[in-house]
C-alpha cells in the first residue's frame, strides 16, 4: 500500500488516468470509434474472402478482425519475409495455424499486396 500511495502522491497514477481519459474522449468524439471499427471489420471480411478464394483452410470461423488459417510450414516461412502475422499453434508436422489481423492502419493496398504473396 505504501508504494501505491507514494506513486499516487507523485502524480504518476493521476497522469495515467488523465491520458486514458483523453484517449477515450477522442475515440468517442464524432463517431471515431465506430468509423475505425467499421473499417477494421470491412477489411477483415475482405481478408476472409481473399483467404477463401486462395483455398486456405480456416482453423476456426471468426467474425472479428482476426482470421486463423492453417498454412504449410514452407509457405509460412516464405510469407514471414514480407507479412506480419502471429504464430498461433502447430497444427501437425507440416502445418501451422497463424493469425492474420486487420487494424485501423490496414489499407486496401495492404490486402492487394497480400493477395500477390499468398
Amino acid at each position: 500500500m505504501l508504494y501505491f500511495t507514494n506513486d499516487y502522491m507523485q502524480g504518476a497514477l493521476l497522469a495515467k488516468g488523465r491520458l486514458l481519459g483523453i484517449q477515450f474522449d477522442t475515440l468517442f468524439s464524432d463517431d471515431l470509434y465506430k468509423r475505425i471499427g467499421k473499417h477494421v471489420i470491412n477489411l477483415a471480411e475482405k481478408l476472409k474472402n481473399i483467404l477463401h478464394q486462395k483455398n486456405y483452410r480456416f482453423y476456426l470461423e471468426s467474425p472479428t478482425n482476426q482470421q486463423f488459417i492453417i498454412i504449410k510450414n514452407t509457405k509460412m516461412e516464405e510469407l514471414a519475409k514480407n507479412v506480419s502475422f502471429s504464430f498461433w499453434e502447430k497444427y501437425d508436422e507440416k502445418h501451422t495455424v497463424i493469425r492474420l489481423t486487420t487494424s485501423w492502419a490496414t489499407t486496401e493496398k495492404d490486402l492487394n499486396e497480400l493477395v500477390k504473396l499468398l
